[in-house]
């Protein structure tokens, strides 16, 4: 269904309240309360059968007696009586309609079915549908409030602004608190619930498009339509407008939580991360976290390579910074060279040069230490981010520190992020310094703590490769089902994959063959389709030293996977040559039918379940960008060499995993990739796959 415009039911001409109520508290009396705060300029339509005015507007007693052609509708009515609202609704030519009644598609099959009504209807008339089980939406750039949750009136002159898009109604009004706090402004802010027939990718798109949200914040508990959503990620990172998402759901009492909640389906969290940063968002992990990253990236300049400087004014938080620094990898490079010549020179003799520096209570006495150790800070490009740690106790003390601070960033006029960070929160700051902090572009925090998570969230957006594999994709011919190991092998091989000597043979004649090529000791491996899972029959033998001892190998062998289940049919069996010890990985695809192809690598053997030590890679990946990834490994030390081991062919890995990706990106058809274990050797050695199978739709 290609989504109708957005305009009717964002920037509506008339509005119409369908449960339009005189009590106070009453969700149509809110909505109306709001319009009419907001100063709405447009038509206000009121409908209730049993009033003939409400506040002196006056009352319809049915959707049949609206004009023709009203732009947005409010049903502020039971959830059984929705359904018969909307094709009313329908009839009378309403371009949209925002449902708050719960008990939809999170409600049973029922439910299910009237959601399932709803979206026909919509896609039928070409209507918006904002929910249900939805708070409404408030366009505060146009001063349009549909939500019975009170909506302030805002001044965005001159504010920064973000747009927000939330599943959670609640979730959006505490974002939209949050924001407000910060002295942002909202230009539209829209709960979607269970998105009948509109849902989280629309407003995207539409704020994508509106030249004033710079930034968009959401919260989403499950994307309907990923491959959508990832598309739009990377028009607004194309267009230089942040994309901040909090997505609960990484425990599995969190995603059971969202198909009650919302009634969706809980996707796999992991696979959703990969996705979405690798598109440009920026994905946090708390509440705290969005509203902070969404002031860094409205009112701060943008956060680049580099890493961070830190001036402080204790010993003790210094030590505490290098602490926390360490446990969430920001980094915090040393001041050196000419910093650190021009740092010696700004500074009394018994301050060390150092990052983070403690400026002790010097700046009481001297204020313009500020500014004096702020500038070559500025001018190093090791730099990216400046953070201020001070400590303001009280209204005599902010008053010899925030106007030297205001002062230098003013005169230095900053081309990176300065973050001012309170020591002591809740310490009686005069809010007239906080706001001239915010008015030159200073955002202001009151814990450190916050301030370091909200800038290596950034931090991390910046170091990402963002450069995408040249290879051209590879698309592979196909059989659907299981393809066992001898035919996987024989398809992967050409991409540059490498696997152990050897070959299939259907007989124990041609087994003796491949033997006496490829050289004994070998191994014998069973091979059919139904048989994924070899070991567990039996259908494995290694270490095959000569051809009598093959020949008894391949009897004993078809006899194991008879005796394990006599319904299995093998093709024959791969003969492959020994291969020397290394380290062991697993490496696997897989092409999720929503959010496309990803590749899983770890350490194999039992660490790989132990310490859920893998990670996931999106399938563009140069190979400098997946060895860096395996070095990030929870056991990644081992591969450039730990204690006496040698350092392995890190890059021999890589070009393996490269090439996977390219038949995964060029044969949709895939539906899982194994090749497990692969083994790496030492560097200049090699790696190779000793097992290959693939799961084809």
């Amino acid at each position: 269904m290609t989504m109708p415009n957005l305009s009717r039911l964002l920037t509506p001409r008339s509005v119409v309240i369908v449960g339009a109520s005189p009590t106070p508290g009453a969700l149509g009396n809110s909505v109306l309360q709001n319009l009419e705060r907001h100063r709405f300029a447009g038509e206000i339509h009121l409908i209730n059968p049993k009033r003939d005015e409400i506040g002196g507007r006056p009352c319809l007693k049915s959707i049949d007696q609206l004009p023709e052609g009203v732009d947005a509708a409010v049903l502020a009515i039971p959830g059984g009586a929705v359904l018969g609202a909307v094709e009313a609704l329908a009839a009378r030519g309403v371009g949209a309609a925002i449902i708050f009644s719960a008990g939809f598609a999170e409600g049973g099959e029922e439910g299910l079915a009237a959601q399932a009504a709803v979206a026909r209807i919509a896609a039928e008339h070409g209507m918006v549908i904002e929910g249900p089980n939805c708070l409404g939406m408030v366009n505060y750039a146009a001063g349009v409030p549909l939500t019975f949750v009170e909506a302030p009136v805002l001044d965005l002159a001159g504010r920064p602004s973000v747009g927000i898009v939330s599943q959670s109604g609640a979730m959006a009004v505490v974002l939209g608190t949050t924001l407000m706090a910060k002295g942002l402004g909202i230009t539209v802010s829209v709960s979607t619930g269970n998105e009948a027939a509109s849902g989280v990718e629309d407003y995207v798109e539409h704020l994508i498009d509106d030249p004033a949200t710079p930034a968009i914040g959401m919260i989403v508990e499950q994307f309907r339509k990923p491959a959508r959503f990832l598309a739009l990620a990377e028009r607004a990172r194309a267009a230089g407008k942040a994309i901040v998402l909090l997505h609960p759901g990484t425990s599995s009492a969190a995603r059971e939580s969202a198909a009650t909640h919302t009634g969706a389906m809980a996707g796999d969290w992991q696979l959703m991360k990969t996705k979405v940063e690798r598109a440009g968002v920026i994905l946090v992990d708390s509440l705290e976290a969005l509203g902070d990253v969404l002031e860094l990236v409205t009112r701060a300049k943008p956060v680049r390579r580099g890493g961070t400087a830190v001036l402080t004014e204790s010993g003790a938080f210094k030590a505490l910074t290098l602490d926390l620094a360490e446990q969430i990898g920001l980094a915090l490079p040393p001041m050196d060279g000419a910093t650190a010549s021009a740092m010696r020179a700004a500074i009394p003799d018994f301050i060390p040069v150092s990052n983070p520096m403690d400026l002790t209570a010097q700046a009481l006495v001297d204020p313009d230490l500020y500014r004096r150790t702020l500038e070559p800070l500025l001018a190093d490009d090791n730099f990216a981010a400046l953070v201020f740690g001070i400590i303001q106790t009280d209204e005599a003390t902010s008053a010899r520190k925030f106007p030297a601070i205001i002062d230098a960033v003013t005169r230095l006029a900053p081309d990176k992020p300065v973050i001012f960070a309170g020591l002591d929160d809740g310490a009686p700051v005069p809010a007239a310094y906080i706001e001239r902090l915010r008015a030159i572009g200073v955002p202001y925090f009151p814990s450190p703590d916050r301030a370091f998570r909200a800038l290596r969230h950034l931090a991390r957006a910046a170091e990402r490769d963002v450069s995408r594999a040249g290879a051209e994709p590879v698309t592979l011919d196909l059989p659907s089902g299981v393809i066992p190991e001898y035919r996987a092998k024989e398809l992967l091989a050409p991409l540059g994959i490498p696997f152990p000597k050897g070959g299939f043979a259907a007989s124990a004649e041609e087994a003796g063959a491949v033997a006496a090529r490829v050289g004994y000791p070998v191994a014998i491996k069973a091979q059919a389709a139904a048989l994924s899972h070899k070991s567990d029959a039996g259908g494995v033998i290694l270490n095959i030293a000569d051809a009598a001892a093959l020949d008894a190998a391949w009897a004993r062998l078809y006899d194991n996977v008879a005796a394990y289940d006599p319904g299995i049919a093998l093709d024959g069996a791969l003969i492959e040559a020994m291969g020397k010890r290394g380290t062991e990985l697993i490496v696997g695809a897989r092409n999720d039918p929503e959010w496309g192809p990803v590749i899983l690598v770890g350490f194999g053997g039992v660490t790989a379940e132990l310490l859920h030590d893998v990670r996931l890679l999106p399938v563009d990946l140069t190979a400098d960008a997946i060895a860096a990834e395996l070095r990030l490994l929870k056991q990644g030390a081992l591969l450039d060499g730990y204690r006496g081991s040698p350092a392995l062919d890190v890059e021999a890995v890589a070009t393996l995993i490269a090439a996977l990706g390219r038949a995964l990106a060029g044969t949709p058809a895939i539906r899982e990739v194994d090749l497990n274990p692969v083994v790496v050797y030492p560097k200049g050695e090699g790696a190779v796959a000793l097992d290959a199978l693939i799961l084809a739709e």
